[in-house]
């Protein structure tokens, strides 16, 4: 008997390929082969799939229309769309338990449900919209209903008589003033309590989310007896500005401290390394990386603002004509020009409400658009127009001159 014992690793002796056989073979196209099957996108539903979504929902249509129009005595949309959902969840686990297993049957519904709620909430913002719109085109056709305001104008007066200019002008105002207020201190707000810290720190971000729910009558009596019992200030534009601005500094530091603690921490780190101190650091890396978010705490604070009717009325009051002066005494908004008009119960006087409702959307949409075009990053904005950038990649396409071959092989 012998044993086989190896005493160090074992080397592989080197091969030599022969040189004819060193060759590099490209591959070939074969004309007569059929084309290729493309391939299918990770996540998308196969023909099975597609079967058993559309049957589910062709199956609870068919369910629906049974029990709300045959079975049952559940007339009307509401009831039909509500039925439909239901059966159109049990039919697309029924169907989904036939050929997967549990977990793909809960993914499947879970789907149906959110994508149900996405679409109700859909529906119901276009909607509101629409209607708003149908109810209060009648006024906007009238160019006096942008250029003219409502001194000596009864609620019965034609389309033709009066507008909203002065409550255009008085929204505008009260909106400047509260934003002039509550964007310093909001977004001042978020700096302390995201990069100073402590304990006090603590204690406002205490105050601040328990301001983000507060009544805006609230904030309207807060101003009535500070400004105008005990400051002496007259019901003015100047108060309801305060008022307004007392409505939108907590959205604004709540929204502007969530998107500070985003900044990751790393910019601050090597900001610090570099030298530049705390303030330099929050002013030029901190809130230059947050702008876009900061500017989405603004929109929501302006849409939490523009639309507040109650410390307005207490703060204001409502005048038919046309007050520029915060301290000139009352002053009209949009919102308290639609509750005004809608409370008079006259027709004419409930459309101009609905046009004041579409000119107060507008706006809102228009400061929307304005926001985000401020906070875009440079290099974004510094970009050419897309029009200018499509005719110079035209030019430069047409300069490109195909080669000409002459027949000796070499390119002209």
């Amino acid at each position: 008997m012998s044993a086989l014992t190896s005493t160090g690793p074992v080397v592989a002796e080197p091969t030599t390929v022969p040189a004819a056989e060193r060759r590099t073979t490209l591959p070939t196209r074969d004309a007569d082969a059929p084309p290729p099957v493309p391939r299918r996108a990770v996540g998308r539903a196969n023909g099975d799939e597609l079967f058993a979504r559309v049957g589910a929902w062709i199956a609870a249509l068919g369910a629906t229309w049974l029990v709300t129009q045959r079975f049952l005595p559940l007339s009307g949309v509401a009831w039909f769309v509500i039925v439909l959902l239901v059966a159109g969840i049990v039919m697309t686990a029924l169907l989904s338990a036939m050929s997967t297993t549990f977990v793909e049957v809960r993914d499947r519904v879970a789907g149906v449900v959110v994508t149900a709620g996405a679409v109700a909430v859909g529906l119901a913002l276009v909607s509101a919209v629409v209607f708003v719109f149908v109810r209060g085109w009648r006024p906007l056709v009238h160019l006096n209903f942008f250029t003219d305001d409502m001194a000596g104008v009864e609620p019965k007066a034609p389309f033709t008589e009066g507008g909203v200019l002065h409550a255009i002008i008085g929204s505008g105002i009260q909106l400047g003033i509260g934003l002039a207020v509550a964007l310093p201190l909001g977004i001042g707000t978020a700096v302390f309590m995201t990069e100073v810290g402590g304990r006090f720190a603590r204690v406002v971000r205490t105050v601040v989310e328990a301001m983000t729910a507060l009544p805006s009558i609230v904030a309207g009596l807060f101003i009535y007896t500070t400004v105008i019992l005990a400051a002496g200030v007259p019901r003015s534009g100047l108060a309801a500005g305060l008022a307004i601005g007392v409505m939108m500094l907590p959205i604004i530091a709540r929204a502007a401290d969530v998107v500070l603690r985003v900044v990751p921490g790393n910019l601050r780190e090597a900001s610090l390394a570099l030298g530049a101190s705390r303030w330099r650091t929050v002013w030029h890396v901190v809130l230059p990386t947050a702008r876009p978010g900061l500017a989405t705490a603004v929109i929501l604070g302006v849409a939490r603002g523009v639309g507040e009717t109650s410390p307005v009325l207490l703060t204001s009051g409502a005048a038919p004509f046309i007050t520029a002066n915060p301290v000139g005494g009352a002053m009209n908004s949009l919102p308290l020009f639609i509750y005004t008009q809608v409370r008079s119960g006259e027709p004419n006087a409930i459309g101009r409400a609905f046009g004041a409702a579409v000119v107060l959307m507008t706006l809102v949409l228009a400061l929307f658009v304005i926001a985000r075009l401020v906070a875009r990053p440079r290099r974004y904005r510094s970009r050419p127009p897309l029009r200018r950038r499509l005719v110079a990649l035209l030019g430069a396409t047409r300069s490109i001159r195909p080669r000409r071959t002459r027949s000796n092989g070499e390119t002209a």
